[in-house]
């Protein structure tokens, strides 16, 4: 008998066959990434996801990475971990209808997935004991998932085919197949699948929730920060001027920036901390996190600014922190003629390559442990990163440090070195406009213009403001605590009802001026001058 109707080309048998094995696969491959996400918590390794998502960040050409930058910036790392699990997602849906017919297919495709995941975590983690561990507890989760699912939908659709079509496989159901066993067959099917996601998402949550709720001798909250050798004063008078919509001196650290490679925010125990010096020095050694402590640490007021910081930008923040001096460090260390680089690596496997004579000429470049009177966040290093003022993050800003060699830059590259970016990029001078707020609108008459500028390590000599191009007058600027920060600017000017335009460009303590000449970020920093429209009523 012939079930096909006028116009369809799939039979509905068929059609209910492929939901139940598109069904089949999501939910197999849901197991597999909820069972390896539990082991990653428990284990402290990455889960596969992010280890692929690795992979895929250092195969990416450079001008693509820089396109997703641009185009999500700090969203970019959601959108790839989202994307790599969609992926996964659909071709786990195909694999699904395939195991329905032949089982075979089904349990060879997660073989792929596990190998892929192998890959990633031998190329990007090889040190690491566990990082093998939630790809093959995954793999083993995700097959036996696969196989109580088929066996369950083989109640409902009857055996699937192994090795050549089955005469029935599309037959009209039968009047014994819609009795009470194949009712019952649907119901079990229903409830494996239940238990299946159930099991998964639990399993998922379990794992997220590990590292953020267990905590321990080397957790966050446990370590005690000393205080600071010697401590610095509180912040002079007038360093913030206070004025509503203006960026505050001292960034909150939960509003402070965060850009790195690291698809998740690594979750390290300092008890198991240790940082590495070796290379071109003299006397190599390793310390750990109470040896670090209880070295004269010290304060430095520094503002951050990251290289792909667009004209106008807010991927800056000011934040006062504790660390030891890594001069010092490398003193300890001996460090030996020719070794002109320091190239600092992650936890994550992130390089970074700094010049050695920047942190040698006396600023305050820190092994840093604190951050806005508090252990360092976790998204932001935890429990150790080096902090150099003077230079765009990509360069002198390693979070989670693990390793330090002296080497030369003609004999290594770092992370984005090896993308064509700059290996030597100190700042450029920079100013913002806040107030008035780009299409922002206020009352005419006597209007109140205000932002921050910067230029680190060299100090902000003057900012000037023009309205309308018109000319050029001085903003008048805050107190600062040193070079190593931004500073707040105000300027006071009448405007008539409309709309109107500021410009703003900032002149450093060296004498150099702001160009107005447009460069993007990338390979060594923005330039341009910062420019907003407003309606004054």
């Amino acid at each position: 008998m012939n079930t096909e109707r006028r116009g369809e080309t799939t039979p509905p048998r068929e059609r209910r066959r492929v939901v139940t094995g598109s069904v089949i696969g999501l939910l197999a491959v849901g197991a597999a990434l909820g069972a390896a996400e539990l082991v990653a918590g428990l284990s402290g390794s990455a889960s596969p996801v992010v280890a692929v998502g690795d992979v895929v960040v250092d195969a990416t050409p450079a001008f693509l990475m820089e396109w997703a930058i641009a185009l999500f910036g700090t969203a970019d790392k959601i959108v790839l971990v989202t994307g790599i699990a969609a992926v996964l997602f659909a071709a786990g849906a195909v694999l699904g209808v395939l195991a329905l017919r032949r089982p075979v297919l089904g349990y060879a495709g997660l073989a792929v997935f596990a190998a892929a995941g192998l890959a990633a975590v031998l190329l990007r983690r090889a040190g690491d004991p566990w990082a093998a561990a939630p790809v093959v507890f995954g793999a083993a989760a995700g097959a036996l998932a696969l196989a109580l699912l088929l066996r369950s939908a083989r109640t409902v659709h009857g055996p699937g085919r192994k090795g050549r079509p089955q005469a029935s496989a599309d037959a009209e159901t039968t009047p014994a197949q819609v009795g009470p066993d194949h009712g019952q067959g649907r119901r079990g099917f229903v409830l494996t699948a239940t238990g299946v996601l159930v099991g998964s998402a639990t399993a998922g949550a379990v794992g997220r929730w590990i590292p953020n709720a267990l905590g321990g001798a080397g957790a966050r909250s446990s370590l005690a920060l000393p205080a600071a050798a010697e401590p610095l004063p509180a912040l002079p008078a007038g360093t913030d001027l206070g004025i509503p919509g203006l960026t505050p001196f001292s960034t909150p650290n939960a509003d402070f920036y965060r850009i790195d490679t690291a698809l998740t925010v690594p979750r390290l125990d300092s008890t198991r901390w240790r940082l590495r010096v070796h290379g071109m020095v003299d006397e190599p050694f390793e310390i750990d996190m109470d040896e670090l402590l209880a070295m004269p640490l010290v304060e430095a007021d520094i503002t951050m600014t990251c290289v792909s910081n667009q004209v106008g930008g807010d991927l800056a923040g000011n934040s006062r922190w504790l660390g030891f001096p890594l001069a010092d460090l490398l003193r300890r260390a001996g460090v030996q003629a020719g070794a002109d680089q320091i190239l600092s690596t992650s936890d994550d496997g992130w390089t970074c390559g700094t010049p050695t004579e920047v942190v040698m000429d006396g600023r305050d470049a820190l092994l840093a442990v604190g951050m806005g009177g508090e252990p360092l966040p976790h998204s932001h290093g935890y429990p150790a990163r080096m902090v150099v003022p003077g230079l765009y993050g990509f360069v002198s800003a390693t979070k989670w440090v693990t390793d330090i060699k002296l080497t030369r830059f003609a004999d290594e590259k770092a992370y984005w070195a090896q993308r064509g970016w700059a290996v030597r990029a100190p700042i450029k001078v920079m100013s913002r406009v806040d107030v008035p707020a780009p299409l922002g609108r206020v009352s005419s008459g006597d209007v109140t213009l205000a932002g921050v500028a910067w230029a680190q390590h060299r100090g902000v000599d003057a900012v000037e403001v023009r309205v309308d191009e018109g000319e050029w007058w001085e903003a008048e600027l805050a107190q600062v605590p040193g070079i190593d920060t931004w500073v707040q600017w105000v300027a006071e000017t009448e405007l008539a009802p409309g709309p109107h335009t500021v410009q703003v460009r900032a002149t450093d303590a060296e004498g150099r001026t702001q160009t107005s000449e447009r460069a993007e970020p990338i390979p060594d920093g923005a330039s341009g001058w910062h420019s907003i429209r407003f309606t004054a009523e």
